[in-house]
């Protein structure tokens, strides 16, 4: 149930196309209960890609809201296109962040698009999560990518693996104006 006060935090999902931002918004959503199961983007049943173009293209065209509750927070994941024709639909959603997970493809790297959604990120002073996404697929050349990511993003990256949502995780920006001011939630 959802109460009138509570805190409500905005994350968005940013990335260039097809390097698993829907995916990972069903993971959020699966990981943290709200759903018994992750829709894919294959099959057309993601909670975020509603429209008969996206489900038949397999991308998302129009930014989408989906939510959760953690703690004593509403979570709301602002999933946004990734193909550059769809690029004033991102601009659009970055006033109503407190926080970006830009996601990188570790199968195709920091792509131009990464780079200007980053720029983006920055002018806003939104805080950001880079997360590489993909890193399970054959041929990956994981140190690769993070010096690709220290070159043409931020050479301030701190690498985190393995992390797991739970009720004690605690994810604060480490260079930057500071957290995310949202501690209670555990973000």
């Amino acid at each position: 149930m959802e109460d009138n006060h509570m805190k409500i935090i905005n994350i968005g999902i940013l990335a260039h196309v097809d390097a698993g931002k829907t995916t990972l918004t069903e993971s959020l959503l699966y990981t943290s209960g709200a759903i018994e199961a992750p829709g894919s983007v294959d099959q057309g049943t993601t909670r975020t890609d509603t429209m008969f173009l996206e489900r038949q293209r397999g991308i998302t065209i129009q930014t989408a809201v989906t939510s959760f509750q953690w703690h004593d927070c509403k979570v709301n994941i602002v999933d946004t296109p990734g193909h550059m024709d769809f690029l004033a639909e991102v601009y659009r959603s970055l006033a109503i962040l407190d926080g970006a997970i830009l996601v990188v493809s570790a199968k195709d790297g920091v792509q131009a698009q990464t780079r200007i959604l980053f720029h983006a990120l920055q002018v806003m002073k939104i805080p950001t999560v880079i997360f590489i996404n993909k890193i399970d697929q054959d041929g990956i050349d994981l140190p690769g990518v993070y010096q690709s990511i220290r070159d043409k993003l931020s050479a301030n990256m701190i690498i985190k693996q393995n992390v797991q949502l739970s009720p004690d995780i605690s994810i604060i920006e480490t260079h930057g104006a500071g957290e995310l001011g949202y501690r209670d939630c555990g973000l």
